[in-house]
């Protein structure tokens, strides 16, 4: 239980794949414009990361690694994480048309997400099993939720700042605000 609470802290804040890994910048940059939006995405990048971390490492444990088609894991994930971002474009297509039209093009960018197939492939790499792949896919989704919500947050309050400069406005805040927060989140780094 203790080595499972150690990847879990460890992943959500001390390896933070957004702010410390910096995987998944695209979407952590585009889609955090608004705290809904960045929920939104959040809630859609749990559900995918979570499945493809079960899923993944169902398959490496069970198919993969005993048939010796090692060399085909990433292939094989992305595959996965395709079908599972199509299972969470379709749901929101129908039940949250509001947000599937806000989240635009970056929902079906999850597939090549990195974040979420980096975790897939930390996964293996670390020879975790399949509760601990579990744990590791959900603390990462929840370090990902951290990072986009508190960037949302803080980019609603910048846009109605009128005392920053004119050359500063827009991406270039944005830019400095996330490596101020990945400053941050390296002080998180004597944890584990």
């Amino acid at each position: 239980m203790k080595e499972l609470f150690i990847i879990a802290i460890g992943s959500a804040l001390v390896n933070n794949v957004v702010l410390s890994q910096f995987l998944g910048i695209c979407s952590f940059l585009g889609v955090s414009n608004k705290v809904e939006t960045a929920k939104g995405m959040s809630g859609a990048v749990f559900f995918v990361m979570t499945l493809a971390s079960f899923v993944a490492a169902l398959l490496y444990k069970f198919v993969l690694d005993p048939f010796g088609l090692d060399y085909l894991r990433t292939i094989v994930f992305i595959l996965v994480i395709a079908a599972l971002v199509q299972l969470v474009e379709m749901f929101m297509k129908k039940s949250m048309p509001e947000l599937y039209s806000a989240l635009g093009i970056f929902l079906p960018l999850i597939t090549t997400n990195c974040a979420v197939l980096g975790v897939a492939i930390t996964n293996v790499q670390s020879d975790y099993s399949i509760l601990a792949s579990v744990v590791n896919g959900v603390a990462t989704s929840i370090g990902y939720a951290i990072a986009m919500i508190l960037m949302a947050g803080i980019r609603e309050k910048l846009e109605n700042n009128d005392n920053i400069p004119e050359s500063f406005r827009g991406m270039p805040i944005v830019l400095l605000t996330s490596m101020l927060m990945s400053m941050a989140f390296f002080g998180f780094a004597g944890i584990v």
